[in-house]
């Protein structure tokens, strides 16, 4: 690490007004174009970008200069998108279909508990392998492929209507199973 380098970090840590605005003049352009290039959407890329920021200046105490100070901003706004995609993923595949109110409890019971997104997923998983395998069928291919009510109506060979009912009622005992387990 270069002595301006160092410098640099200590009067950030230090909370340095100057170096701060200087510092995020130079570096916010650069990690919003990096967000918008990853995720695509402006508002979001401008969000991660303070994020970013505001949690390299306070983990600056941490950081052991291994790398460059650009490399470790990029580092943090790397595992920013990752969790930004985790958190996306995570309820557009499991709940993209459940009723609002049912997944704002279940995100704020998971998250209150301090359980991991792993665990949450875990969980899922082994709810929905106690569902009948039709129920079965038709949430994972509907949550986990991605797949529209009349590719699975095909797949399954019932009628556009029947499937929407099936996948209603599974999703209805996927909530119930949900809240037992």
């Amino acid at each position: 690490m270069h002595s301006n380098e160092e410098k640099i970090i200590k009067k950030l840590a230090n909370r340095d007004e100057r170096t701060l605005l200087l510092f995020y003049r130079t570096h916010h352009k650069l990690l919003v174009h990096f967000f918008e290039k990853k995720i695509g959407k402006k508002d979001v890329a401008e969000e991660l970008a303070q994020d970013t920021l505001i949690d390299l200046i306070e983990n600056l105490r941490d950081f052991r200069g291994e790398s460059s100070l650009k490399t470790y901003l990029f580092s943090i706004a790397r595992n920013k998108i990752v969790d930004y995609i985790k958190k996306k993923k995570l309820k557009t595949i499991f709940f993209s279909a459940l009723p609002f109110q049912m997944v704002e409890n279940i995100m704020t019971v998971f998250m209150d508990d301090g359980i991991e997104r792993k665990e949450l997923s875990q969980k899922i998983e082994r709810v929905i392998t106690k569902l009948p395998n039709d129920y079965q069928l038709i949430i994972r291919l509907k949550y986990m492929d991605g797949e529209r009510v009349r590719e699975i109506a095909k797949k399954m060979a019932l009628p556009f209507k029947a499937t929407e009912s099936l996948l209603f009622r599974a999703r209805r005992a996927f909530i119930k199973a949900f809240d037992t387990d």
